[in-house]
């Protein structure tokens, strides 16, 4: 079993975290996304989208999709720790509040970041006002998790779970779109500091 990544990439994140959290070590193979080695035909066998994470099985079973394979993980190693929620209620509410993240935050964060950037503009069609609005959304997104986390522990309730993990990621990577978590959230600041101080995350950072 293998995972194939890029370190810093916020989906490759998402699952290492996972794993941190976890306490379940697999081998990572790096792949040069700035290269354009996800593009090959190599690499297309293994990842249906061409993108990274990939988690190779030994049986030469592959899955992409960040989330996909920690699901993949949590079943296939189950441990007391319960990221995706422990009873049918506690299930439902990590599942919206991961996508709610997801939908509103993280995903125009990559948005913006690659439309403004133009860093993949070899590959793909770079719309810069499309980028702006997208940073607009994920401006715009801060004060809702903020509201949630006046009165949440953590995202989607009293434990830490992926949602967790989803908005600890977002909140790292929308530093490159000079987008800061400061005093004007404070709960927001507050809880990323909760997380960046849990010892799995601290190590896997």
């Amino acid at each position: 079993m293998k995972i194939y990544e890029k370190g810093p990439a916020p989906s490759a994140r998402r699952v290492s975290l996972f794993l941190a959290e976890k306490n379940i070590e697999i081998p990572r193979v790096n792949v040069d996304i700035g290269g354009g080695e996800n593009l090959s035909d190599e690499f297309a066998a293994l990842s249906l989208n061409k993108k990274i994470p990939v988690l190779a099985l030994d049986d030469g079973t592959s899955l992409c999709e960040s989330m996909a394979i920690c699901r993949y993980i949590d079943a296939a190693f189950p441990t007391d720790n319960h990221l995706f929620g422990d009873t049918p209620i506690a299930i439902g509410q990590v599942e919206m509040w991961n996508r709610i993240v997801e939908l509103d935050g993280l995903f125009p964060a990559f948005q913006a970041f690659r439309n403004i950037t133009g860093i993949y503009n070899d590959r793909e069609r770079c719309v810069p006002a499309w980028g702006e609005e997208s940073k607009q959304r994920v401006i715009e997104f801060l004060p809702r998790l903020e509201a949630r986390l006046q009165h949440s522990t953590f995202v989607a309730g009293d434990t830490f779970t992926v949602a967790d993990i989803t908005a600890f990621v977002m909140c790292g990577f929308i530093k490159n779109l000079d987008i800061h978590i400061d005093e004007n959230v404070p709960a927001l600041q507050k809880w990323q500091q909760t997380v960046a101080n849990r010892p799995a995350i601290a190590n896997a950072s």
